[in-house]
Protein backbone atom coordinates (compact mmCIF):
# COMPACT_ATOMS: atom_id res chain seq x y z
CA UNK A 1 0.00 0.00 0.00
CA UNK A 2 1.15 3.56 -0.72
CA UNK A 3 0.87 6.09 2.05
CA UNK A 4 1.88 9.60 3.03
CA UNK A 5 5.57 9.86 3.84
CA UNK A 6 6.68 9.17 7.40
CA UNK A 7 9.59 11.56 8.11
CA UNK A 8 10.85 9.21 10.86
CA UNK A 9 11.03 6.18 8.58
CA UNK A 10 14.41 4.84 7.49
CA UNK A 11 15.90 1.94 5.52
CA UNK A 12 18.46 -0.29 7.23
CA UNK A 13 20.06 -3.08 5.24
CA UNK A 14 20.76 -6.48 6.72
CA UNK A 15 21.06 -9.97 5.26
CA UNK A 16 18.42 -12.54 6.08
CA UNK A 17 19.65 -15.25 8.43
CA UNK A 18 18.54 -17.83 10.98
CA UNK A 19 19.06 -17.24 14.67
CA UNK A 20 19.08 -19.98 17.27
CA UNK A 21 17.11 -19.26 20.46
CA UNK A 22 18.59 -20.07 23.87
CA UNK A 23 17.88 -23.64 24.93
CA UNK A 24 16.05 -22.53 28.09
CA UNK A 25 13.89 -19.93 26.33
CA UNK A 26 10.10 -20.10 26.01
CA UNK A 27 10.55 -19.94 22.22
CA UNK A 28 12.54 -23.19 22.28
CA UNK A 29 9.79 -24.82 24.32
CA UNK A 30 7.22 -23.72 21.72
CA UNK A 31 9.28 -25.07 18.83
CA UNK A 32 9.71 -28.45 20.54
CA UNK A 33 5.99 -28.68 21.33
CA UNK A 34 4.87 -27.79 17.80
CA UNK A 35 7.45 -30.09 16.24
CA UNK A 36 5.90 -32.91 18.28
CA UNK A 37 2.45 -31.98 16.95
CA UNK A 38 3.80 -32.01 13.41
CA UNK A 39 4.99 -35.60 13.79
CA UNK A 40 1.89 -36.74 15.65
CA UNK A 41 -1.07 -37.40 13.36
CA UNK A 42 -4.00 -35.81 15.13
CA UNK A 43 -7.07 -37.98 15.15
CA UNK A 44 -10.56 -37.45 16.42
CA UNK A 45 -14.15 -38.59 16.33
CA UNK A 46 -15.39 -35.99 13.83
CA UNK A 47 -15.97 -37.62 10.45
CA UNK A 48 -14.34 -36.03 7.36
CA UNK A 49 -17.76 -35.23 5.85
CA UNK A 50 -18.38 -32.86 8.79
CA UNK A 51 -14.82 -31.71 9.29
CA UNK A 52 -14.48 -30.74 5.62
CA UNK A 53 -17.30 -28.23 6.02
CA UNK A 54 -15.60 -26.76 9.10
CA UNK A 55 -12.44 -26.47 7.02
CA UNK A 56 -14.34 -24.45 4.41
CA UNK A 57 -15.64 -22.11 7.10
CA UNK A 58 -12.12 -21.58 8.43
CA UNK A 59 -10.91 -20.89 4.89
CA UNK A 60 -13.53 -18.14 4.63
CA UNK A 61 -12.61 -16.72 8.05
CA UNK A 62 -8.93 -16.81 7.06
CA UNK A 63 -9.68 -14.88 3.88
CA UNK A 64 -11.84 -12.30 5.62
CA UNK A 65 -9.26 -11.90 8.38
CA UNK A 66 -6.40 -11.37 5.93
CA UNK A 67 -8.33 -8.75 3.98
CA UNK A 68 -9.48 -6.99 7.15
CA UNK A 69 -5.86 -6.46 8.19
CA UNK A 70 -5.47 -4.43 5.00
CA UNK A 71 -8.51 -2.30 5.80
CA UNK A 72 -11.30 -4.22 4.06
CA UNK A 73 -14.37 -3.45 6.18
CA UNK A 74 -16.58 -6.25 4.86
CA UNK A 75 -18.08 -7.99 7.89
CA UNK A 76 -18.29 -11.72 8.45
CA UNK A 77 -22.08 -11.48 8.35
CA UNK A 78 -22.06 -9.64 5.02
CA UNK A 79 -19.79 -12.15 3.33
CA UNK A 80 -21.63 -15.14 4.79
CA UNK A 81 -24.78 -13.92 3.05
CA UNK A 82 -23.03 -14.16 -0.34
CA UNK A 83 -22.19 -17.81 0.44
CA UNK A 84 -25.78 -18.60 1.47
CA UNK A 85 -27.20 -16.91 -1.61
CA UNK A 86 -24.64 -18.63 -3.83
CA UNK A 87 -23.99 -15.47 -5.81
CA UNK A 88 -20.68 -13.88 -6.73
CA UNK A 89 -20.78 -10.29 -5.54
CA UNK A 90 -19.57 -7.54 -7.87
CA UNK A 91 -18.42 -5.50 -4.90
CA UNK A 92 -14.61 -5.34 -4.95
CA UNK A 93 -14.38 -5.85 -1.19
CA UNK A 94 -16.14 -9.20 -1.58
CA UNK A 95 -14.09 -10.04 -4.68
CA UNK A 96 -10.94 -9.41 -2.63
CA UNK A 97 -12.04 -11.99 -0.05
CA UNK A 98 -13.14 -14.44 -2.75
CA UNK A 99 -9.71 -14.10 -4.39
CA UNK A 100 -8.05 -15.13 -1.15
CA UNK A 101 -10.33 -18.17 -0.89
CA UNK A 102 -9.38 -19.24 -4.42
CA UNK A 103 -5.69 -18.68 -3.73
CA UNK A 104 -5.83 -20.88 -0.63
CA UNK A 105 -7.54 -23.62 -2.64
CA UNK A 106 -4.77 -23.27 -5.24
CA UNK A 107 -2.18 -23.75 -2.48
CA UNK A 108 -3.95 -26.83 -1.11
CA UNK A 109 -4.01 -28.46 -4.54
CA UNK A 110 -0.46 -27.66 -5.60
CA UNK A 111 1.90 -26.93 -2.72
CA UNK A 112 3.19 -30.46 -2.23
CA UNK A 113 4.28 -30.77 -5.86
CA UNK A 114 5.76 -27.35 -6.59
CA UNK A 115 8.66 -25.29 -5.29
CA UNK A 116 8.23 -22.00 -3.47
CA UNK A 117 9.95 -19.66 -5.89
CA UNK A 118 9.34 -16.47 -7.84
CA UNK A 119 6.86 -18.12 -10.16
CA UNK A 120 4.80 -19.47 -7.28
CA UNK A 121 4.73 -16.18 -5.37
CA UNK A 122 3.93 -14.24 -8.55
CA UNK A 123 0.97 -16.54 -9.15
CA UNK A 124 -0.27 -15.93 -5.60
CA UNK A 125 -0.05 -12.18 -6.16
CA UNK A 126 -1.94 -12.41 -9.46
CA UNK A 127 -4.74 -14.32 -7.77
CA UNK A 128 -4.86 -11.86 -4.86
CA UNK A 129 -5.39 -8.80 -7.08
CA UNK A 130 -7.47 -10.37 -9.86
CA UNK A 131 -10.45 -8.23 -10.98
CA UNK A 132 -9.67 -5.50 -8.45
CA UNK A 133 -9.04 -1.88 -9.40
CA UNK A 134 -5.46 -0.74 -8.85
CA UNK A 135 -4.57 2.08 -6.41
CA UNK A 136 -5.43 4.75 -5.54
CA UNK A 137 -9.07 3.75 -6.14
CA UNK A 138 -8.80 0.07 -5.31
CA UNK A 139 -6.70 -2.65 -3.69
CA UNK A 140 -5.50 -4.27 -6.90
CA UNK A 141 -2.19 -3.89 -8.72
CA UNK A 142 -0.98 -2.12 -11.84
CA UNK A 143 1.42 -4.98 -12.56
CA UNK A 144 0.04 -8.28 -11.20
CA UNK A 145 2.76 -10.79 -10.46
CA UNK A 146 5.60 -8.37 -11.27
CA UNK A 147 7.98 -6.71 -8.86
CA UNK A 148 7.39 -3.02 -8.22
CA UNK A 149 9.11 -0.39 -10.35
CA UNK A 150 8.74 2.46 -7.86
CA UNK A 151 9.69 3.16 -4.27
CA UNK A 152 7.03 3.13 -1.58
CA UNK A 153 6.55 3.37 2.15
CA UNK A 154 4.43 1.38 4.61
CA UNK A 155 1.70 2.79 6.83
CA UNK A 156 2.49 3.01 10.54
CA UNK A 157 6.02 1.71 9.98
CA UNK A 158 9.40 3.28 10.68
CA UNK A 159 10.91 0.97 8.07
CA UNK A 160 11.24 2.05 4.43
CA UNK A 161 11.37 -0.92 2.01
CA UNK A 162 14.49 -1.18 -0.17
CA UNK A 163 14.84 0.77 -3.39
CA UNK A 164 12.91 -0.85 -6.23
CA UNK A 165 16.19 -1.49 -8.10
CA UNK A 166 17.24 -3.84 -5.27
CA UNK A 167 14.00 -5.80 -4.97
CA UNK A 168 15.07 -8.61 -7.31
CA UNK A 169 18.37 -9.14 -5.46
CA UNK A 170 16.63 -9.26 -2.09
CA UNK A 171 14.02 -11.68 -3.42
CA UNK A 172 16.70 -14.00 -4.85
CA UNK A 173 18.23 -14.08 -1.36
CA UNK A 174 14.76 -14.61 0.09
CA UNK A 175 14.03 -17.71 -2.01
CA UNK A 176 17.52 -19.10 -1.36
CA UNK A 177 16.79 -18.76 2.37
CA UNK A 178 13.44 -20.55 2.10
CA UNK A 179 14.73 -23.39 -0.04
CA UNK A 180 18.04 -23.98 1.74
CA UNK A 181 18.18 -27.53 3.06
CA UNK A 182 18.34 -26.72 6.78
CA UNK A 183 17.41 -29.28 9.41
CA UNK A 184 13.70 -29.48 10.21
CA UNK A 185 14.16 -27.98 13.69
CA UNK A 186 14.53 -24.61 11.97
CA UNK A 187 11.32 -24.83 9.91
CA UNK A 188 9.12 -22.75 12.21
CA UNK A 189 11.80 -20.09 12.58
CA UNK A 190 12.16 -19.97 8.79
CA UNK A 191 8.41 -19.55 8.34
CA UNK A 192 8.27 -16.65 10.79
CA UNK A 193 11.43 -14.97 9.50
CA UNK A 194 10.28 -15.34 5.88
CA UNK A 195 6.96 -13.66 6.71
CA UNK A 196 8.74 -10.65 8.16
CA UNK A 197 11.35 -10.49 5.40
CA UNK A 198 8.72 -10.46 2.67
CA UNK A 199 6.95 -7.50 4.28
CA UNK A 200 10.36 -5.87 4.83
CA UNK A 201 11.07 -6.09 1.07
CA UNK A 202 7.50 -5.28 -0.05
CA UNK A 203 8.23 -6.64 -3.56
CA UNK A 204 4.92 -5.69 -5.22
CA UNK A 205 3.26 -2.33 -5.74
CA UNK A 206 0.26 -3.46 -3.65
CA UNK A 207 -1.22 -6.61 -2.10
CA UNK A 208 1.97 -7.54 -0.26
CA UNK A 209 0.21 -8.25 3.05
CA UNK A 210 -2.38 -10.54 1.53
CA UNK A 211 0.30 -12.33 -0.51
CA UNK A 212 2.65 -12.91 2.43
CA UNK A 213 -0.10 -14.37 4.58
CA UNK A 214 -0.89 -16.82 1.80
CA UNK A 215 2.81 -17.58 1.53
CA UNK A 216 2.95 -18.25 5.27
CA UNK A 217 0.03 -20.67 4.88
CA UNK A 218 1.82 -22.37 1.98
CA UNK A 219 5.03 -22.77 3.99
CA UNK A 220 3.14 -24.22 6.96
CA UNK A 221 1.57 -26.85 4.71
CA UNK A 222 4.85 -27.46 2.86
CA UNK A 223 6.75 -28.04 6.08
CA UNK A 224 4.07 -30.28 7.54
CA UNK A 225 2.60 -27.91 10.14
CA UNK A 226 -0.92 -28.58 8.97
CA UNK A 227 -3.75 -30.63 10.39
CA UNK A 228 -4.47 -33.38 7.89
CA UNK A 229 -7.59 -35.47 8.42
CA UNK A 230 -8.16 -37.88 5.59
CA UNK A 231 -6.44 -35.47 3.19
CA UNK A 232 -8.32 -32.45 4.54
CA UNK A 233 -6.04 -29.59 5.55
CA UNK A 234 -7.07 -26.86 7.95
CA UNK A 235 -4.79 -24.24 9.42
CA UNK A 236 -5.63 -20.59 9.92
CA UNK A 237 -2.45 -18.47 10.11
CA UNK A 238 -4.11 -15.10 9.55
CA UNK A 239 -6.03 -15.64 12.78
CA UNK A 240 -2.66 -15.17 14.48
CA UNK A 241 -2.40 -11.70 12.98
CA UNK A 242 -5.98 -10.44 12.70
CA UNK A 243 -6.88 -10.84 16.38
CA UNK A 244 -5.05 -7.58 17.04
CA UNK A 245 -4.08 -5.69 13.91
CA UNK A 246 -2.10 -3.05 15.80
CA UNK A 247 -0.09 -5.69 17.65
CA UNK A 248 0.67 -7.39 14.32
CA UNK A 249 2.15 -4.19 12.92
CA UNK A 250 4.02 -3.55 16.15
CA UNK A 251 5.40 -7.10 16.22
CA UNK A 252 6.64 -6.75 12.63
CA UNK A 253 8.63 -3.68 13.68
CA UNK A 254 10.50 -5.68 16.34
CA UNK A 255 12.49 -7.42 13.60
CA UNK A 256 13.05 -4.48 11.24
CA UNK A 257 16.64 -3.87 12.31
CA UNK A 258 17.71 -7.48 11.82
CA UNK A 259 18.95 -7.94 15.38
CA UNK A 260 18.70 -11.35 17.04
CA UNK A 261 16.57 -10.19 19.97
CA UNK A 262 13.92 -8.52 17.81
CA UNK A 263 13.74 -11.31 15.25
CA UNK A 264 13.36 -14.02 17.89
CA UNK A 265 10.73 -11.93 19.68
CA UNK A 266 8.81 -11.74 16.37
CA UNK A 267 9.23 -15.51 15.88
CA UNK A 268 7.78 -16.18 19.33
CA UNK A 269 4.78 -13.98 18.51
CA UNK A 270 4.08 -16.00 15.34
CA UNK A 271 4.75 -19.46 16.76
CA UNK A 272 2.74 -18.93 19.95
CA UNK A 273 -0.20 -17.79 17.80
CA UNK A 274 0.11 -20.89 15.64
CA UNK A 275 0.05 -23.08 18.74
CA UNK A 276 -3.24 -21.50 19.83
CA UNK A 277 -4.76 -22.14 16.40
CA UNK A 278 -3.75 -25.81 16.45
CA UNK A 279 -5.29 -26.16 19.90
CA UNK A 280 -8.56 -24.77 18.54
CA UNK A 281 -8.56 -27.24 15.68
CA UNK A 282 -7.85 -30.11 18.06
CA UNK A 283 -11.07 -29.21 19.90
CA UNK A 284 -13.05 -29.51 16.67
CA UNK A 285 -11.75 -33.04 16.17
CA UNK A 286 -13.61 -34.00 19.35
CA UNK A 287 -17.06 -34.61 17.91
CA UNK A 288 -18.75 -34.55 21.31
CA UNK A 289 -17.48 -31.00 21.76
CA UNK A 290 -18.26 -29.98 18.17
CA UNK A 291 -21.82 -31.31 18.36
CA UNK A 292 -22.61 -29.87 21.78
CA UNK A 293 -20.97 -26.45 21.43
CA UNK A 294 -21.23 -25.66 17.71
CA UNK A 295 -23.70 -27.80 15.74
CA UNK A 296 -26.63 -28.17 18.16
CA UNK A 297 -26.61 -24.45 19.09
CA UNK A 298 -26.76 -23.69 15.35
CA UNK A 299 -29.92 -25.81 15.03
CA UNK A 300 -31.49 -24.00 18.01
CA UNK A 301 -30.57 -20.66 16.45
CA UNK A 302 -32.28 -21.63 13.18
CA UNK A 303 -35.39 -22.97 14.93
CA UNK A 304 -35.79 -19.81 17.01
CA UNK A 305 -35.69 -17.71 13.82
CA UNK A 306 -38.12 -20.06 12.04
CA UNK A 307 -35.55 -20.95 9.39
CA UNK A 308 -36.49 -24.59 10.02
CA UNK A 309 -39.62 -26.28 11.39
CA UNK A 310 -39.82 -28.19 14.64
CA UNK A 311 -39.78 -31.59 12.91
CA UNK A 312 -36.87 -30.51 10.69
CA UNK A 313 -35.01 -29.44 13.83
CA UNK A 314 -35.48 -32.91 15.36
CA UNK A 315 -34.29 -34.61 12.17
CA UNK A 316 -31.19 -32.41 12.05
CA UNK A 317 -30.49 -33.24 15.69
CA UNK A 318 -30.50 -36.92 14.74
CA UNK A 319 -28.19 -36.09 11.83
CA UNK A 320 -25.83 -34.46 14.33
CA UNK A 321 -26.05 -37.29 16.82
CA UNK A 322 -25.24 -39.97 14.26
CA UNK A 323 -23.15 -37.93 11.75
CA UNK A 324 -24.48 -40.33 9.10
CA UNK A 325 -28.12 -41.41 9.13
CA UNK A 326 -30.86 -43.01 7.02
CA UNK A 327 -34.61 -42.64 6.68
CA UNK A 328 -35.38 -45.39 9.20
CA UNK A 329 -33.45 -43.44 11.89
CA UNK A 330 -36.16 -40.77 11.92
CA UNK A 331 -39.12 -43.16 11.96
CA UNK A 332 -39.56 -42.78 15.71
CA UNK A 333 -40.13 -39.03 15.23
CA UNK A 334 -43.15 -39.71 13.04
CA UNK A 335 -44.54 -43.14 14.02
CA UNK A 336 -47.94 -42.48 12.46
CA UNK A 337 -46.51 -41.11 9.21
CA UNK A 338 -46.04 -43.17 6.08
CA UNK A 339 -42.68 -43.69 4.44
CA UNK A 340 -43.69 -41.23 1.70
CA UNK A 341 -44.20 -38.48 4.30
CA UNK A 342 -40.72 -39.05 5.74
CA UNK A 343 -39.31 -38.96 2.25
CA UNK A 344 -41.08 -35.65 1.60
CA UNK A 345 -39.55 -34.02 4.68
CA UNK A 346 -36.11 -35.37 3.85
CA UNK A 347 -36.50 -34.05 0.32
CA UNK A 348 -37.36 -30.63 1.74
CA UNK A 349 -34.18 -30.64 3.82
CA UNK A 350 -32.19 -31.69 0.75
CA UNK A 351 -33.71 -28.84 -1.24
CA UNK A 352 -32.63 -26.45 1.54
CA UNK A 353 -29.12 -27.98 1.32
CA UNK A 354 -29.26 -28.90 5.00
CA UNK A 355 -28.67 -32.60 4.39
CA UNK A 356 -27.15 -34.44 1.45
CA UNK A 357 -26.70 -38.06 0.43
CA UNK A 358 -23.33 -39.63 1.14
CA UNK A 359 -21.50 -40.23 -2.12
CA UNK A 360 -22.74 -43.33 -3.96
CA UNK A 361 -25.22 -44.02 -1.15
CA UNK A 362 -28.30 -42.06 -2.13
CA UNK A 363 -30.38 -43.03 0.92
CA UNK A 364 -27.72 -42.40 3.55
CA UNK A 365 -27.40 -38.78 4.58
CA UNK A 366 -25.24 -36.37 6.52
CA UNK A 367 -25.70 -32.86 7.86
CA UNK A 368 -24.85 -29.93 5.60
CA UNK A 369 -24.30 -26.47 7.02
CA UNK A 370 -21.67 -24.69 4.93
CA UNK A 371 -23.77 -23.15 2.16
CA UNK A 372 -27.20 -22.69 3.71
CA UNK A 373 -28.96 -20.73 6.45
CA UNK A 374 -27.55 -23.00 9.17
CA UNK A 375 -24.23 -21.25 8.52
CA UNK A 376 -25.40 -18.17 10.40
CA UNK A 377 -25.87 -20.22 13.56
CA UNK A 378 -22.54 -22.02 13.06
CA UNK A 379 -20.69 -18.70 12.86
CA UNK A 380 -22.54 -17.47 15.94
CA UNK A 381 -21.54 -20.55 17.91
CA UNK A 382 -17.93 -20.34 16.71
CA UNK A 383 -17.86 -16.72 17.83
CA UNK A 384 -19.19 -17.59 21.27
CA UNK A 385 -16.57 -20.32 21.65
CA UNK A 386 -13.72 -18.02 20.64
CA UNK A 387 -12.99 -19.42 17.17
CA UNK A 388 -13.96 -16.23 15.35
CA UNK A 389 -11.76 -13.35 16.36
CA UNK A 390 -12.64 -10.79 13.68
CA UNK A 391 -14.31 -7.84 15.36
CA UNK A 392 -17.18 -6.48 13.31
Amino acid sequence: MLHNKNVFATFQHYNIKLFTPDFKSSLTDLIIELDYLRKKRLRGTTLPVIFFQMKNIFLVLESIGSSRIEGNNTTVAEYIETIIEGKQSKDEKSIEIHNLEKAMSFINKNIESIKINRGFVSELHKQVVENITSPPKGEGSKNPGKYRTKNLIIAKSKHIPPDFTQVNNYMVEFFDFINKNDTSKYDLLKIAIAHHRFTWIHPFDNGNGRTVRLLTYAMLVKYGFNINIGGIQIVNPSAIFCINREKYYSALSWADNGKKRGILKWCEYVISGLKKEIEKIDRLLDYEYLAKKILLPAISYSLERKIITNIESKILQIAIEKQIFKSSDIKSLMPSKAHTERSRILRSLKDKKMIAPIKNKTRIYSLRFYNNYLLRGIIGALTKEGFVSIND
